[in-house]
């Protein structure tokens, strides 16, 4: 049997082991889910009014954090930015001159397609469904009664690529807004 100070020492000892636990884990999850390109999404995230921690999740699932990605499909840099989305965003901002492979214009081009992608929906899980599956897709998804009984919610998604991506993008949103504390504004 332990005596009082003994069990003093244990519990103060396991006591800084939970401490140091604690942390190691936040430090671990700060580096599975890193803010990566801070300096820009902080930058455009604010001037489209995009919540960043959602940017963050985008950029995660769809890049890696990898600047020079590039789909099967042809989309580019760490949004993962169509050469088509590219080329709209580049014309309604007036930008001349866009490297889709340069950080800086990927995300200001991921940000503004982001809000565009909001104005249209409204909806987080709509938004990142448009973002991979095309808002084409999105628009006749939920007029077919099949995928959304009211016009408003999807309660199915055909494609099963776009289905898993929602799927990834709020899990990696739901971690990031843990991780640092913040609760999303785009819910």
């Amino acid at each position: 049997m332990l005596d009082k100070s003994k069990k003093s020492i244990l519990f103060g000892i396991l006591g800084i082991i939970l401490v140091i636990g604690v942390y190691e884990s936040k430090i671990i999850h700060k580096i599975i889910y890193p803010k990566k390109y801070y300096e820009y999404v902080s930058k455009y995230s604010s001037e489209f009014s995009v919540d960043e921690n959602l940017v963050y999740s985008i950029m995660k699932a769809e890049s890696k954090f990898i600047e020079d990605a590039e789909s099967y499909k042809g989309a580019k840099g760490l949004m993962q930015i169509s050469d088509i989305t590219r080329d709209w965003g580049a014309s309604e901002l007036n930008i001349d001159d866009i490297d889709i492979f340069n950080p800086e214009d990927n995300i200001k081009i991921g940000c503004w397609y982001i809000n565009k992608l909001f104005k249209e929906f409204g909806k987080l899980d709509l938004v990142i469904a448009a973002y991979n599956g095309g808002s084409g897709n999105v628009s006749k998804w939920l007029k077919n009664k099949e995928y959304s009984l009211d016009g408003v919610n999807l309660y199915k998604i055909p494609f099963e690529e776009t289905s898993n991506y929602v799927k990834k993008v709020l899990k990696n949103y739901k971690n990031y807004n843990e991780i640092y504390s913040e609760k999303g504004n785009s819910q």
